[in-house]
């Protein structure tokens, strides 16, 4: 164990970032007004023509994300490209039958394929076989850090080896010192591998935010720890000081980033699980303000068939508690084990 966290600690120092800009968060909303995996207004196009059968507009948003070097962006729009290609196989087969070296089609083309993968009971003999599809990826564009995430989470699924883990997570992080997914993925093969030692994420988590710009998503890096280890029920105990700490850190975050915005909705979602679980009514309640119409189905999908009626629900017993009190009962879901998802 410690020769892997020696492999991964040296390679997440860069200089800082400036910080983003903000607006005033909106008020309150009804439930129908509330919004489940909403895209932001770049990828809304894209999608839009994707569901005619143009994969255009989405070749160009990929391709702006890559000439503009943004690679947190281009992460969540393959993502929801090869999500939406899962319902519409052949959107993405047009895509690359007419661009078949293109890095954008291949990226999502390579993300359809593990996710196809993922999903089967013979994962990891899957997953093997799609690793050419990784590897043109990643080779089509050297400067992009998305393949190497996408590697990342392959190599958990495969069941990969410590050393061979290393030398992807080492050509990642030297693409982008503090790519999001990619340190999301390390930490979750390090939660697998280490299944219960739940200190020895919240290390790994703890460092690459203290070494982050102030503004980037790893800052929230420490609240997927703390949120394992609310949902894994193993493992021994983690202070309740660290769990506040990494909940502190995601605030802070989330006091920079844009408020009543789909592009943070999923890490203010996971803030408000975690506060929920922490008891932390008051700060939920304002982050419950900040996310505005924008529910996200992780983290509520792991406890629940319907993740938007679980949010619902979160809110509803949030804006019940006076701050500074406990639930008058546990809700249900935020407790032990999370159900099985995605990767």
């Amino acid at each position: 164990m410690v020769g892997t966290m020696a492999l991964l600690r040296p390679f997440i120092r860069t200089p800082r970032m400036p910080r983003t800009p903000s607006r005033p968060a909106t008020g309150p909303r009804a439930d129908d007004e509330v919004l489940l995996d909403a895209p932001d207004a770049r990828l809304s196009p894209a999608l839009v023509a994707a569901a005619q059968g143009d994969h255009g507009p989405a070749a160009g948003l990929l391709s702006g994300t890559r000439a503009a070097a943004e690679w947190e962006r281009r992460d969540r729009y393959v993502t929801r490209l090869a999500a939406f290609a899962h319902a519409r196989p052949q959107w993405c087969e047009d895509w690359l039958a007419a661009a078949p070296r293109d890095p954008d089609a291949l990226l999502v083309g390579a993300q359809l394929a593990v996710d196809r993968a993922w999903r089967s009971p013979a994962r990891a003999e899957l997953l093997r076989e799609v690793s050419p599809l990784i590897t043109a990826a990643a080779k089509a564009d050297d400067r992009d850090p998305v393949p190497w995430r996408l590697a990342l989470d392959h190599a958990r699924g495969a069941r990969a080896g410590h050393t061979y883990f290393g030398e992807l997570w080492a050509a990642a992080v030297r693409r982008a010192p503090h790519h999001y997914g990619c340190h999301v993925a390390a930490l979750r093969y390090l939660a697998e591998s280490w299944h219960g030692s739940h200190r020895e994420c919240f290390d790994f988590a703890d460092r690459a935010a203290q070494d982050a710009p102030a503004d980037a998503l790893v800052q929230a890096l420490p609240l997927w720890a703390a949120f394992g280890y609310l949902t894994d029920g193993c493992g021994p105990g983690v202070p309740r000081a660290r769990l506040d700490a990494a909940a502190d850190r995601a605030i802070a975050l989330s006091a920079r980033l844009v408020p009543a915005d789909p592009w943070p909705a999923r890490m203010r979602n996971l803030l408000i699980f975690v506060l929920v679980r922490l008891e932390r009514w008051s700060d939920a309640s304002e982050q419950l303000r900040l996310t505005g119409p924008y529910a996200t189905s992780f983290p509520w999908d792991r406890a629940a068939e319907d993740p938007l009626g679980h949010f619902l629900q979160v809110r509803a017993e949030v804006r019940a508690a006076a701050p500074g009190q406990r639930s008058r009962q546990p809700l249900p879901g935020l407790g032990g084990h999370a159900r099985a998802g995605d990767h």
